[in-house]
């Protein structure tokens, strides 16, 4: 059993070799040379065979002890390693407080949009979309508005470049779109009725900014087509969305006004507690009405047989409201103090 000799100082040497490895690389290396295929300890236990059958048990059971101790050994020294690895190269004081990620958050006005989507989707509406730039025959032909009519007029409307390529047969100027109706007209030449959609986005209009007005706003507007629509619809469905988005005190008014585009055509007023708290009975909120036939002439509709109302209101005025906000502008500037509040 002289080659047994060797084992206690096989043992020790690869004992130090593996405290002495630096990294886990030089650690792989360490168990290569030791107990991998060709390493020193491999090649002391094929020289098992050599021995005499009757020094084999006591010799086999050294040997695997000693394999044991040392794949321990070079577990917890590569434990010693990984941990190291994962400490910070510079000295760090575990006692500081920790770093929180910041979470960020949705727009205040995109979380009302949202929530006006919500609301209208749980009673079957869809959400459209279109470009927000326009032509005239979409954005005021189509929808009953002449052209000697005063939102055509070039001071309430961004034009653009007369190069564009989006300019048609019946428009002589592409602009920027002053209401999103120009998407409900689209719809309607793209399908057959019923028709049930709203249409959020950005709208243009040549306003001066101030606390209450910005060249460039949101809003959103419905339309719902099919036949027997009656004001007693419209009602209800401007109510419950109302009362969905600032609370069941809402109560609703409307006023008879003038849109081009529907006949009958009506304000809406709205108050509760935080119409009261302003100091006011009632503020306007929307204005809404029946679709006019001229309207679904220009479309391809039969008027006759087909009836349906349309609506519309600024996203910002009731984020305001929602919120308590006075200053619209406020939406705008990204201060992340005024953001993060929401």
């Amino acid at each position: 059993m002289s080659f047994l000799n060797e084992l206690e100082p096989l043992k020790r040497s690869a004992l130090s070799d593996f405290q002495a490895a630096s990294d886990l690389a030089a650690l792989e290396q360490t168990k290569g040379a030791w107990i991998g295929p060709h390493g020193k300890f491999t090649a002391l236990m094929k020289q098992l065979g050599t021995l005499a059958k009757e020094e084999k048990p006591a010799a086999g059971k050294l040997i695997n002890a000693t394999k044991i101790e040392l794949e321990a050994a070079l577990a917890a020294r590569r434990e010693e390693l990984e941990l190291k690895a994962a400490l910070p190269k510079e000295p760090t004081d575990w006692t500081l407080p920790g770093r929180r990620r910041a979470l960020g958050k949705l727009h205040p006005l995109t979380q009302v949009t949202d929530d006006i989507v919500r609301s209208f989707r749980k009673i079957g509406f869809a959400v459209a979309d279109g470009p927000e730039i326009e032509d005239d025959y979409h954005c005021f032909d189509a929808l009953n508005t002449p052209a000697d009519h005063p939102a055509r007029d070039s001071h309430d409307t961004f034009f653009v470049s007369a190069s564009s390529k989006l300019q048609t047969p019946s428009s002589k100027l592409p602009l920027l779109r002053t209401h999103t109706s120009s998407v409900q007209i689209r719809v309607m030449k793209s399908q057959p009725p019923p028709i049930r959609i709203i249409v959020p986005g950005r709208v243009y209009r040549r306003d001066n900014a101030d606390a209450t007005h910005n060249p460039t706003f949101h809003q959103i507007e419905g339309l719902y087509v099919d036949k027997g629509v009656t004001v007693g619809d419209l009602k209800g469905t401007v109510e419950f969305v109302f009362k969905e988005l600032m609370g069941s005190d809402v109560k609703l008014r409307f006023r008879p006004h003038y849109f081009s585009y529907t006949e009958p055509s009506l304000e809406i007023d709205f108050t509760n507690a935080l119409v009261k708290k302003l100091g006011k009975d009632w503020l306007e909120i929307a204005g809404c009405g029946m679709v006019h036939p001229q309207v679904f002439e220009n479309v391809g509709y039969d008027p006759e047989v087909w009836t349906g109302w349309a609506f519309g209101f600024g996203i910002e005025r009731i984020a305001m409201l929602r919120y308590g906000i006075n200053d619209i502008r406020l939406f705008y500037e990204n201060d992340v103090r005024f953001l993060k509040q929401f």
